[in-house]
């Protein structure tokens, strides 16, 4: 199941960097979301959620 996270995050101009700070992750870290490298903990898809209003 691929995940949106890019693509919501390129709707909102926002750089990894910036997502990243939004989130209290690194931008290596939003990378490896995006690139589905790791999957997130419970906590951090809780917090992409709330910050994506989804």
């Amino acid at each position: 199941m691929r995940n949106r996270l890019k693509l919501l995050r390129v709707e909102r101009n926002w750089t990894q960097e910036q997502l990243g700070q939004a989130l209290g992750v690194s931008r290596q870290a939003v990378n490896a979301l995006e690139t589905e490298k790791h999957d997130p903990s419970l906590d951090l898809a809780y917090r992409i959620a709330a910050l994506f209003e989804r």
